[in-house]
């Protein structure tokens, strides 16, 4: 990330890498219920598409979570939080904490970085993560969505055995379904999120309209937020639907988009829209506010050890 005057230490790739986990998982213990709520909204039409005629449960974001809370309690906003901070201590590692770093590979080492370059380093680590953390992303939407049980039996009694009933009930390539739509998605929050957050904090502090502080990061967090909801919602809906889908719903991601328009129409893809703007603007400033710190607070105390007299 800019801001780092020549002056300074800048962090390692390890700083970056544990910082970009431990501020993802505070940013997600703050805006689960949004999550949770912006799933339910996106696979609603869905619902009644399979039930015929069946009056909306759910109306817009708050009232979502005031009806979870009514008919299914509380820590039912929280369905998959376990299954939600492993996908971010290893998800958010790999493509926010390795950012830096590809755009140096990308630059062979130069600190000067074009947009094609921060691009083209969003694109590599979003998909680099997703492949390696996908199952968690997966059990992480069943949990939040389970509610379409209708019988109150739950589908999965806790998060390790939702691994092994999908690794068991649709094989080992279960954990992996949704792949190719959630590498599309992050591949464009990616680019959307680092590389916008990227450019408005460069441009704050070129021209001196704040310091390298909080009130920079917060605004350069809401605008990355703002960005990335418009322009990945409509993957974000379909990746959705497809991981939530029972096996044979979908013959392929692209079914599942075609499907979609043909039955719901083109505003079928920002169903949960407000909600995820919601959840990614405040998750992006919890995270973005939390890693410049984090990595702060990691480089001091780095520093304080090596150089303790």
């Amino acid at each position: 990330m800019v801001g780092i005057k020549p002056t300074d230490l800048a962090p390692t790739t390890a700083v970056k890498f544990v910082g970009a986990g431990t501020a993802a998982c505070i940013a997600d213990l703050v805006t689960f219920p949004l999550d949770t709520a912006k799933v339910r909204l996106q696979i609603q039409g869905e619902a009644q598409l399979g039930h015929g005629a069946q009056a909306v449960r759910y109306r817009g974001v708050f009232g979502t979570i005031t009806t979870m809370v009514r008919t299914e309690g509380a820590r039912s906003l929280y369905n998959g939080l376990v299954a939600g901070l492993q996908r971010q201590m290893s998800f958010a590692s790999v493509r926010i904490g390795l950012y830096d770093s590809m755009k140096q590979f990308y630059t062979h080492g130069s600190d000067s970085a074009s947009i094609v370059t921060r691009l083209m380093a969003g694109c590599t680590t979003g998909a680099m993560a997703v492949m390696f953390a996908q199952p968690t992303d997966v059990v992480k939407v069943r949990f939040q969505a389970q509610v379409r049980l209708a019988d109150g039996v739950k589908r999965y009694n806790g998060t390790m055995d939702a691994y092994r009933t999908i690794a068991r009930d649709e094989g080992v390539r279960g954990l992996w379904k949704g792949c190719m739509p959630n590498i599309t998605r992050n591949a464009i929050v990616n680019c959307c999120e680092l590389v916008t957050y990227d450019i408005i904090k460069e441009l704050i502090l070129k021209y001196d309209l704040m310091t390298d502080n909080l009130p920079c990061h917060f605004t350069a967090a809401l605008g990355a937020g703002f960005c990335t909801t418009i322009v990945a919602s409509p993957v974000d809906v379909v990746k959705t639907r497809f991981m939530n889908s029972t096996s044979g719903q979908y013959s392929s991601a692209m079914n599942c988009a075609c499907t979609m328009l043909t039955k719901e129409g083109p505003t079928a893809f920002y169903k949960g829209f407000v909600p995820s703007f919601l959840r990614l603007g405040s998750w992006n400033i919890v995270m973005f506010v939390s890693y410049e710190q984090i990595k702060r607070a990691m480089m001091r105390t780095k520093t304080s050890w090596e150089s303790p007299f």
